[in-house]
């Protein structure tokens, strides 16, 4: 089901899609000129979630754009739309998928669910020097960690180690707000303004370049 469908940066787009369908059902939602594709393609999919992951991303493309769009990969997974009319980032977590679109600058999106996991393996991708608000432990850390995500997705470079070269700026997390960054595995140390939303059962971060 599509929950968010927003025009960001003047012509950016943020779409979020909750997978409450089973993949039969979304592959029903697709436009019967779209359908035996997505299917044919889904038929090579041995797990249910990541048809489902698969198709929902693809349906929130087709309604954030209105039109027939083809996603392929470069060799490190980063996604690219075949008619390089928008540059694009994808997520996916338990139940939600996330795409944002921007016709002239790189875009990085991350959508993560809420869960104690993320406190268990902090010490991987969190420095000691980066702060972390102690009322809020696992939901900055949550925060940390996806903020580092789009970072990495903004950023054209092999082997970052989000603990090393990805450091967020001290901030105390609110309902929304924006978060500064920056990263040192490149000679420019590039900074970076990342939008942040906190919700019941999972949050999300976005940057435009």
């Amino acid at each position: 089901m599509l929950i968010r469908d927003q025009h960001i940066d003047n012509d950016g787009k943020l779409g979020i899609w909750e997978i409450e369908e089973s993949p039969d059902e979304l592959l029903q939602l697709f436009p019967e000129s779209l359908r035996n594709r997505a299917t044919a393609h889904v038929a090579g999919i041995r797990s249910e979630k990541r048809m489902a992951e698969w198709l929902s991303v693809r349906l929130l493309l087709f309604r954030l754009l209105n039109e027939d769009k083809i996603v392929h990969h470069h060799r490190d997974g980063r996604p690219f739309l075949t008619d390089q009319s928008y540059h694009i980032s994808i997520s996916h977590t338990k139940r939600y998928a996330a795409v944002l679109l921007h016709p002239t600058r790189k875009v990085g999106i991350d959508v993560e669910f809420r869960t104690e996991r993320v406190g268990k393996i902090s010490s991987k991708f969190i420095s000691p020097e980066e702060f972390v608000d102690e009322p809020q432990k696992l939901l900055h850390q949550t925060l940390i960690w996806s903020a580092k995500e789009t970072m990495f997705k903004l950023m054209d470079e092999d082997e970052i180690d989000f603990r090393q070269h990805l450091h967020t700026h001290p901030f105390t997390p609110q309902d929304k707000g924006t978060m500064t960054a920056s990263e040192t595995k490149t000679p420019e140390k590039h900074r970076f303004e990342i939008h942040y939303e906190i919700f019941p059962d999972y949050v999300l971060t976005w940057a435009v370049e």
